[in-house]
């Protein structure tokens, strides 16, 4: 394995996966880990809609939302191996003991053929790789549903992904712990609606880890509305 990775390094040199930058060894170049925009402490935890909890090593701003951009729609998917990582040492530290089983969150067919990779997946498979198991399909993309990333409001992004997920084996969620992985989360509505599904069909608890949270915005004081 180590000649084939030298092999592949020669003819596909490693990059940083946020500013792009050739580089000798994979991962994060020195000059990102610091400029990063890193979660600290309870910051990066977030309740989503329903109770289920989401951890993430990142906000997704600046160096972050560049280089999750180029990963997921730019074909950038070399990617997922260093921010997989990223992801297994975040949810390590977040949920360890608490999960016994991984999956993701699945893009629907059609997108699959456009984009080339289900970025989640590939994210799932690089964290799992970190402790030596493989995650499982346990969910299902029934609808191509329009993009999240195209709306705004919360209650549209939950409106957009009601119902489009099943479970792919209910005869293997049941009892067990989940923890489910994606890129990014926004207000969370596609990671909720997933953990109510898998709980629904008998998962005993789910965790959330992505990539990158998006920052909540401070509520700005207004005497007038009072």
């Amino acid at each position: 394995m180590k000649l084939l990775d030298a092999a592949l390094d020669l003819l596909y040199p490693p990059k940083c996966p946020f500013c792009g930058k050739v580089q000798e060894t994979r991962g994060i170049c020195p000059a990102c880990c610091k400029a990063l925009p890193w979660t600290e402490g309870d910051q990066g935890l977030k309740t989503l809609p329903g109770g289920t909890v989401c951890a993430a090593p990142l906000w997704y701003e600046d160096l972050a939302r560049e280089g999750l951009l180029r990963f997921k729609f730019q074909g950038a998917a070399a990617a997922a191996e260093p921010l997989g990582e990223l992801i297994a040492q975040c949810a390590a530290e977040r949920f360890s003991g608490a999960f016994d089983v991984v999956t993701w969150v699945p893009v629907s067919r059609r997108r699959l053929r456009k984009r080339g990779y289900d970025q989640a997946r590939l994210l799932a498979e690089s964290a799992c790789r970190v402790w030596g198991v493989r995650p499982e399909r346990l969910l299902r993309k029934t609808l191509d549903n329009p993009a999240q990333s195209g709306l705004h409001e919360a209650a549209a992004r939950r409106a957009n992904v009601l119902g489009v997920y099943e479970a792919a084996d209910p005869d293997k969620l049941r009892g067990r712990r989940v923890l489910l992985v994606d890129d990014i989360c926004t207000t969370g509505a596609t990671l909720a609606e997933c953990a109510r599904t898998l709980r629904a069909a008998g998962a005993e608890s789910v965790a959330c880890v992505t990539a990158a949270l998006t920052r909540e915005k401070e509520k700005v004081h207004n005497p007038a509305k009072e």
